[in-house]
């Protein structure tokens, strides 16, 4: 889990006052958007549920393009088999949403049911994840054919592939990777990194952050009790910003 900071404003302000020109740039790509989670994490759960959701009614996939890998902190031993951070029920439902992903390419049908799953997890009803079948109006066969067969295994040690690749190496989870930067603690302001490295059309959902957050003289106090105003914060360098990005050390 991530460790939480304290005593700053969020780094959305930030990026919209340094990035308002960039969001509006000429250009049509989406900005890729990677989220590497695990299914039984309570920060992970939560990201999904009250954070990600957001984007598939405020617009933002129109700037987005969001793949989701369900691995987390999972080991692989030298036979090939998997142990995950929460327990042999955390194995079953990544592979469960890695079999979901396999079998519904498409995002929206694919994140529906996982987020119903997700949500479950949160009021503690993971076992009856099945109902999302129902729910989401999808016929379970494929994944029930998939999850814990020698395909769903080899969909979860790819996933693990990519998460064991990933430069710089994820520190916990969710880890949460815009446009090939990874957010560390900030990644619940995601969608204010989207914004900023968009050159299209800035969608409903960037706009209005923009409204949210108003370009005013502001002060943000980073961990070490420095201060930095706006007007300098593009100057900031890595030294300094790892002062203001804390993780716990602990890989939760």
């Amino acid at each position: 889990m991530a460790a939480r900071l304290q005593h700053f404003l969020p780094l959305a302000v930030l990026l919209l006052l340094v990035g308002a020109g960039d969001v509006m740039a000429a250009g049509n790509g989406k900005v890729p958007v990677a989220i590497y989670y695990e299914s039984l994490c309570p920060d992970s759960v939560d990201f999904v549920v009250n954070h990600l959701a957001k984007i598939f009614k405020d617009g933002l996939l129109d700037a987005a393009d969001v793949t989701l890998v369900p691995y987390g902190n999972a080991k692989v031993s030298a036979n090939g088999a998997i142990s995950c951070q929460h327990g042999p029920y955390e194995c079953i439902l990544n592979n469960v949403e890695a079999c979901a992903i396999d079998a519904w390419p498409d995002l929206n049908v694919h994140f529906g049911f996982i987020n119903c799953v997700e949500d479950l997890v949160m009021n503690n009803k993971q076992e009856e994840w099945e109902s999302c079948f129902k729910k989401q109006n999808l016929d379970p066969k494929p994944v029930m054919e998939c999850y814990g067969s020698e395909h769903g295994q080899k969909l979860s040690l790819e996933y693990g592939k990519q998460t064991d690749a990933l430069v710089p190496p994820h520190k916990y989870v969710p880890w949460v990777v815009v446009d090939g930067e990874p957010l560390y603690d900030d990644y619940e302001n995601f969608e204010a990194y989207v914004c900023k490295a968009y050159k299209g059309h800035p969608p409903k959902a960037c706009q209005e952050l923009s409204r949210q957050y108003p370009i005013v003289q502001q002060v943000v106090k980073a961990s070490n009790g420095v201060s930095y105003d706006f007007a300098d914060l593009e100057e900031l360098d890595d030294s300094v910003d790892g002062e203001i990005k804390m993780v716990r050390d602990d890989g939760n």
